[in-house]
């Protein structure tokens, strides 16, 4: 009798396995976390496609106005999930921003890229940067989305993120360097929340990355130490978020401290947490580790330059 079993490709547990048929069975199914359309409500939020050719879309969160004519920095948030899982409409990823957006009285439009494997991983990086420049098309008020037009202050903006979405958020600001902007737009700073920078004969990049030569440490956007564009990252300052006993702190460190070392002429800061592992703000955000985190971001982004 003839076996219904697949064969494995790439067994990517906890996230996904790949079969030599090129199916692939996901472990974490798709949760949506509700919008909020009350104008009286602490921060609103809505859903924007950007791309209708691709899908590719961003969820907008705004915080309370009470004056109409009221400019307020933005945030371009994206989310991690190691490539290939979560999405902006993610609850975790969705409280996160409200909680953000609220306390720092900012504009947050928070990336829904496509996955890989589905996608190369190519994809995830395209799709953050479409988002980024849909936001700039907003910088005379003339853009698509009201929100913006009305309130957004893109002389105050920041691009971050965490894990593999801190990563992309770290290319795009680096691929912002080489890029002819405004004179009206001020990227002032990147945030990188337990970032992933790479982790020696990583499994996960090679079966992301199938058609790769090299392991992630060669890779630019994973190890942005060898790529030459760094030196003209577009951003005033950087801020590292570590955790002690993340499984990636290696990876973050060598690129904190190259950083500091490069030809970049930009300001960088650490925040470690101790006795804390990869991600733990979300699995426990009341705590008063994960709000310390918040509250160092908060900052971050008030901050006067």
């Amino acid at each position: 009798m003839a076996s219904n079993t697949k064969e494995i490709a790439a067994d990517m547990t906890p996230f996904f396995v790949i079969y030599k048929d090129g199916s692939i069975n996901r472990f974490h199914p798709e949760e949506n976390a509700p919008l909020c359309d009350d104008p009286q409500a602490p921060v609103r939020s809505k859903d924007v496609v950007i791309q209708p050719e691709t899908g590719v879309s961003v969820r907008l969160f705004l915080p309370q106005i009470t004056d109409p004519k009221q400019k307020i920095p933005v945030v371009i948030y994206i989310h991690g999930g190691a490539f290939c899982i979560g999405s902006a409409r993610s609850p975790p990823f969705h409280n996160f921003i409200s909680s953000l957006v609220k306390k720092a009285n900012c504009i947050a439009v928070s990336v829904d890229y496509r996955l890989a494997p589905e996608n190369p991983i190519d994809t995830t990086y395209d799709d953050s940067w479409a988002a980024f420049q849909w936001v700039l098309s907003h910088v005379n008020g003339e853009g698509p989305d009201s929100w913006l037009n009305n309130h957004a202050d893109l002389t105050k903006l920041f691009i971050g993120g965490e894990s593999a979405g801190a990563n992309i958020a770290n290319d795009v600001a680096v691929r912002a360097g080489v890029t002819e902007l405004d004179s009206k737009i001020r990227i002032l700073g990147l945030f990188l929340v337990h970032p992933y920078f790479g982790i020696e004969n990583d499994p996960l990049y090679k079966a992301l990355c199938p058609t790769s030569t090299g392991g992630s440490f060669e890779d630019p956007r994973v190890n942005p130490l060898l790529d030459p564009r760094l030196k003209s990252m577009a951003c005033k300052k950087v801020l590292f978020f570590v955790a002690e006993k993340d499984f990636l702190k290696e990876g973050e460190m060598n690129y904190y401290e190259g950083l500091k070392k490069s030809e970049w002429k930009g300001g960088v800061e650490l925040m470690e947490t101790k006795r804390e592992g990869h991600c733990f703000h979300f699995y426990n955000p009341m705590s008063e580790k994960a709000v310390a985190l918040v509250n160092k971001l908060v900052d971050f982004l008030k901050q006067e330059y």
